[in-house]
């Protein structure tokens, strides 16, 4: 723990109604023990916050979840564990429940001895307690890589959105030690229900980048997908793909970026809506200059404002967003090596971002997570010196 973390933080955030707001950014003991990491924060539709993550032990990868309880974490409890699984920086598992305090969580694991040929195993829960045994998300049976998943409460089932491999092996070929792909990633959603059942699945772009995550929202006029797509050109710039009248839309860019690059960044968006105002935060590296943007919709993804740039000069993006209320926003990046925050408005006005903690820019470090609670926000992050998690939280 570095030394600044003994001290309570406080900082002025000027609001993008140039009115300045106090708030302080707290740490808090994790629950998370050394060895662990990919954690995951998720807020449940009736305020309850948790936390999932990764810890190893030996050759044994367990699957770990914690409420948060006001001033501290509840006690961790396993959802499941492996030894054959694949554990990677970028694409971390999560657990989260709907309005019914029902549960869902996927972890990946390896189906073959390719370095990327792994499925999305998913387990269920009526409790957070008790937890089915594993199963597979899709249901292609190929040899290939699944991943890059989100999982959103929709009602009383659950949306998710992944990235899939099925389309980039032969049937003869199933065997891949890279992304040497014969075909292309796609991206698919499907509604699940509470017992891990699919009620429909779509798949909605067949040119997607490999390896950037995938996010989702409900907005009012139904689900959306955002994602880094794929162009013939290698133009990797955020899409986004809505259902509407039960009918996906084509993918659109919410910006042209424009940004080319021959390879995948690794860099996903982040995005939340309430009602039909959707913000999403996403990282780009156009003409070499890269830059951490949001942009907002008003009318669930239709039609978007002009981007707002959000970052001070040297970010490398892992970016995450909450809105606090339909006009504005949270976001958190990667600044350098510091983990920063900035509130910022739908109207274009931003405050000062402020820094939460001393990171790394090695992928051990992760991806930074955000997510809001009932008087604030909460932050996790791996601390790669120590191996482990931290949290805070940010009041205000």
């Amino acid at each position: 723990m570095t030394r600044h973390w003994f001290l309570i933080i406080t900082a002025l955030l000027s609001s993008c109604t140039a009115k300045e707001e106090k708030f302080s950014i707290l740490p808090f003991s994790s629950p998370a023990q050394s060895s662990s990491g990919e954690p995951y924060l998720f807020t449940d539709p009736s305020g309850k916050v948790s936390l999932s993550w990764i810890e190893q032990q030996d050759t044994i990868s367990f699957l770990k979840l914690v409420a948060w309880e006001g001033e501290g974490w509840s006690e961790p409890r396993i959802i499941t564990s492996g030894t054959n699984w694949f554990v990677n920086w970028a694409d971390y598992p999560m657990a989260i429940s709907n309005d019914h305090e029902k549960f869902i969580a996927h972890y990946l694991e390896k189906s073959a001895d390719g370095t990327f040929t792994y499925d999305v195993k998913i387990s269920t829960s009526q409790d957070g307690k008790t937890w089915t045994a594993p199963f597979v998300l899709h249901d292609d049976g190929k040899q290939a890589e699944h991943g890059f998943v989100s999982w959103i409460s929709y009602g009383e089932n659950f949306f998710v959105s992944w990235l899939d491999g099925r389309n980039t092996v032969n049937d003869d070929t199933t065997n891949h030690a890279d992304h040497g792909h014969h075909g292309e990633m796609s991206l698919r959603a499907a509604v699940l229900n509470t017992e891990g059942k699919k009620i429909e699945e779509w798949e909605l772009d067949t040119r997607t980048c490999d390896c950037c995550q995938t996010t989702s929202a409900i907005t009012t006029n139904g689900p959306v997908v955002i994602y880094r797509d794929r162009s013939d050109e290698e133009v990797r710039d955020i899409s986004i793909v809505r259902l509407v009248n039960n009918q996906w839309t084509k993918p659109m860019y919410i910006h042209p970026d424009n940004w080319e690059i021959n390879g995948c960044p690794v860099n996903g968006p982040r995005c939340e809506a309430i009602n039909n105002t959707l913000a999403i935060a996403w990282f780009t590296m156009s003409n070499n200059v890269p830059a951490v943007k949001v942009v907002f919709s008003t009318d669930g993804g239709e039609t978007f404002e002009e981007p707002i740039r959000i970052d001070d000069g040297e970010p490398i993006g892992r970016v995450d967003l909450v809105m606090l209320d339909e006009n504005t926003a949270m976001v958190s990046w990667m600044e350098a090596s510091q983990i920063k925050i900035v509130q910022v408005n739908k109207n274009g006005s931003k405050g000062k971002s402020v820094v939460v903690a001393s990171s790394s820019q090695a992928r051990a470090s992760g991806f930074p997570q955000l997510t809001k609670t009932k008087d604030g926000a909460m932050m996790a992050w791996t601390d790669e010196e120590s191996k482990s998690i931290k949290t805070a939280l940010i009041k205000w």
